[in-house]
């Protein structure tokens, strides 16, 4: 039976009452198991180690979501020596084959996309229609995923020459450390794995110490849907004695990242040096972050860009690298629209992340509420003007108000650094062609977007917004698989362009075979 052309998956209506009593139902099982322990799994072997690490419930922190193994550097050397063995053999796995394994496990995570999204609620404080996109992202990156492998394992065009027979080939790497976030910690992660695997590869797979439990559930799907022992490995513990082990390897081979830039840096500092015995240079595949502008001209609708701005900087609390952290307005609409983003926060409900009435859930954990409360201070230090937020909200969890700070200074702190909370920092320009020039001035480049109605000058901020996803008179978040490939430039890492044609060639080396024929 042919292949059904990808669609991406459709957002679940909470809205009906029989997907919102399925979602509870979720909630209640995944509530019911809290406190359970998960082991590593290296080539099919569980393994339990002395030291452990709690993941917890920042809605509640006093809820301990699941029980999971610190790994030492000893387990993680032995996970890239394993998955260099099981290379051997997975390599040479057919294409459609490893093909369908995505697609069972996209059927088999649609059948039960509300318990990974309860998961979602609970381990990283997503709110239902945040963990919602994120497992219907998981699923669209397996579907899509599968079917990219598909195309490049057809005959490739080649230019005809008399007397021979060419043919190129894309072949698998090798082993692959693939380290995701937790903001995304489905769909990101599944998204990395799921190409590394599909081109061939095999992989260790390190969850962030935010959100190991959705990596675990992720992991134990790809068991039951009857991948092979050692494709996918599953290692918890800190980045330091784990993940730099596992980077620094000489078996390694690629390095698939999404996090944050002084992360990403230190990695691809690590990768470069070429370790003895290495028959490599290392291929790293990073996502690093971003410091994402919405510019707002006297030219539009500005009830609709402000409520586009409120969804871009506030949907899972900020905590997205695409998030708008900056509105950058023209003056001559400057106090007009601080004044409708500002009625258009207040009425947006605080709270944990399992009631569906709340927008907000909390932030990731007490070091981030720490740190952007932080930089609130630094942003009104430096001469800032708080509009609305800059404080805890209510609860027990990390709860912080979403925020608003005026008058920022285009070199600013808050203005430049990544704070990765519900804080936007307001930026007014004189006139369109300025506001395109400080959106401009950081070292990211990832995503942004510009509300205007002006011909002209949609045109030229085409051009000159130098960000790897730009987006016109619309939000700057929600990046559809197949529809926005997604990554970006400068300091936003490689611009990777997940979810896109080119993505699984980032997993992939061509080899090309000619014979001389009669």
């Amino acid at each position: 039976m042919p292949l059904r052309k990808f669609k991406n998956e459709p957002f679940t209506e909470y809205t009906k009452l029989s997907n919102r009593k399925a979602m509870e139902k979720a909630l209640r099982k995944v509530r019911s198991e809290f406190s359970l322990e998960y082991p590593l799994v290296i080539g099919g072997e569980k393994i339990y180690v002395s030291s452990k690490l709690n993941s917890i419930n920042p809605s509640n922190p006093r809820q301990i979501v699941g029980v999971f193994q610190k790994a030492t550097a000893t387990e993680a050397a032995k996970a890239v020596e394993v998955a260099a063995q099981k290379f051997e053999e997975w390599r040479w796995v057919s294409p459609k084959k490893r093909a369908e394994y995505l697609f069972k496990a996209a059927k088999l995570m649609r059948k039960r996309k509300h318990e990974f999204s309860a998961t979602l609620v609970f381990e990283v404080g997503k709110t239902w229609p945040e963990a919602d996109a994120d497992t219907a992202e998981a699923i669209d990156f397996m579907e899509f995923y599968g079917r990219e492998m598909l195309r490049l394992a057809a005959p490739q065009p080649l230019t005809k020459i008399a007397g021979e027979k060419n043919e190129l080939e894309y072949i698998p790497l090798g082993v692959g450390v693939i380290i995701p976030p937790w903001n995304f910690a489905l769909a990101i992660l599944a998204g990395m794995a799921s190409a590394a695997v599909v081109t061939g590869n095999t992989v260790v797979l390190k969850p962030s110490s935010d959100s190991p439990l959705i990596g675990y559930k992720f992991f134990d799907l790809m068991c039951e849907v009857g991948l092979p022992d050692g494709v996918i490995n599953f290692v918890t513990g800190p980045g330091g004695a784990v993940g730099d082990t596992m980077v620094a390897h000489p078996k390694t081979r690629f390095v698939s990242f999404t996090g944050s830039k002084e992360v990403g840096i230190h990695i691809y500092e690590l990768a470069a040096k070429v370790q003895p015995g290495q028959k490599w240079l290392k291929r790293v595949v990073a996502e690093m972050g971003g410091k994402d502008s919405i510019v707002i001209d006297d030219e539009t609708n500005l009830d609709a860009a402000a409520q586009a701005t409120v969804a871009s900087a506030f949907g899972f609390q900020g905590q997205k690298c695409s998030a708008a952290s900056r509105a950058i307005v023209v003056e001559k609409v400057y106090d007009k629209f601080v004044q409708l983003l500002k009625e258009k926060t207040e009425r947006l409900k605080v709270g944990s992340a399992d009631d569906p009435a709340n927008y907000m859930g909390p932030v990731v954990n007490k070091g981030s509420e720490e740190k952007i409360l932080e930089y609130v201070s630094a942003g009104i230090r430096e001469g800032g003007r708080l509009i609305s937020g800059g404080v805890k909200a209510s609860g027990d969890g990390y709860f912080i108000r979403p925020t608003i700070i005026a008058d920022v200074d285009p070199m600013g702190t808050i203005a430049q650094e990544e704070i990765f909370g519900p804080v936007i920092a307001i930026v007014k320009a004189k006139n369109f062609d300025h506001a395109l020039e400080i959106a401009n001035n950081t070292e990211f480049g990832l995503t942004g977007g510009v509300w205007t109605k002006n011909r002209k000058k949609i045109e030229k901020a085409k051009k000159v917004f130098h960000v790897g996803n730009f987006y016109v008179n619309r939000k700057i978040t929600g990046a559809l698989v197949g529809v926005h490939p997604f990554g970006g430039f400068n300091m936003s890492g490689t611009d990777s362009k997940a979810g896109g044609r080119d993505y699984l060639l980032l997993f992939t080396q061509a080899k090309v075979k000619s014979e001389k024929v009669k």
